[in-house]
């Protein structure tokens, strides 16, 4: 894998969110006392060890327990670490990361892997590495469908008409963006913001008026049409009375 290239800003080299991540967490590695260091003070005690008053063996003895103590608490803690970091594979998390700038970044993704590097675990998330300590939230899936869902049904009535323009010819669309809402759980609706909701209700109610005008305004033009009287008939009638006059003979 090709080295990432560092990006230069002002004369000056910025880390990248994943490089900052990690930078800083070997400062934090560096900063505390693991068992190594735990056993080098031990050596370093009885090495340098009055010969005039010696270290008891109870007391070196004491010490190691608590070594072993130390030494056993600290695998228990990488290994649930690297359990909990495990169980993000798949997952959809945020990261708080701040770069060299301190510039304070939120990184969202899918965790695509975990990898575990000198006692500390590492999510990998779009390429980069990221402490597990950063990560800051898990996201569940349902939850990111619903969230989609509200804002794509917020878009999409955006996109209509302003309500003095609106005509019958966006009626599908405004009874398709209704029939949506009205089929998604309560769960999916609370993330629809109140104003969208009542701007759908307001669109909705406009067609089935512009709907209501043009259904009176049809039925007032079919009754006229009714009452209309056929002058073909009335001339039928003429003729046929004109048709028995003339068959009528005089005496």
């Amino acid at each position: 894998m090709a080295a990432p290239i560092a990006q230069i800003k002002d004369g000056k080299v910025v880390e990248s969110e994943s490089a900052s991540s990690l930078s800083r967490d070997k400062v934090k590695n560096k900063s505390t006392l693991d068992k190594d260091a735990f056993l080098g003070l031990l050596v370093a005690q009885m090495k340098y060890q009055d010969p005039l008053e010696p270290t008891s063996n109870t007391e070196f003895v004491a010490q190691y327990a608590q070594f072993s103590s130390l030494e056993q608490m600290q695998n228990m803690a990488n290994t649930m670490e690297l359990t909990r970091a495990s169980s993000m594979v798949g997952k959809v998390v945020v990261v708080n990361t701040t770069d060299s700038m301190g510039k304070e970044t939120q990184i969202e993704g899918r965790v695509d892997y975990v990898t575990y590097q000198n006692g500390k675990s590492y999510v990998s998330i779009d390429g980069g590495l990221y402490s597990l300590d950063d990560v800051y939230a898990i996201e569940d899936q349902t939850y990111l469908d619903a969230v989609q869902l509200a804002e794509e049904l917020a878009m999409a009535i955006d996109k209509l008409p302003i309500m003095d323009n609106l005509t019958l010819e966006s009626s599908k669309v405004v009874k398709a963006l209704d029939a949506i809402y009205q089929q998604m759980s309560d769960y999916e609706k609370a993330f629809v913001p109140k104003e969208y909701v009542e701007k759908l209700q307001e669109y909705v109610k406009r067609i089935d008026e512009l709907q209501a005008d043009a259904d009176e305004n049809n039925g007032t033009t079919d009754g006229t049409d009714g009452d209309k009287t056929d002058p073909d008939d009335d001339k039928t009638d003429t003729d046929g009375d004109k048709t028995d006059t003339d068959n009528k003979k005089p005496e």
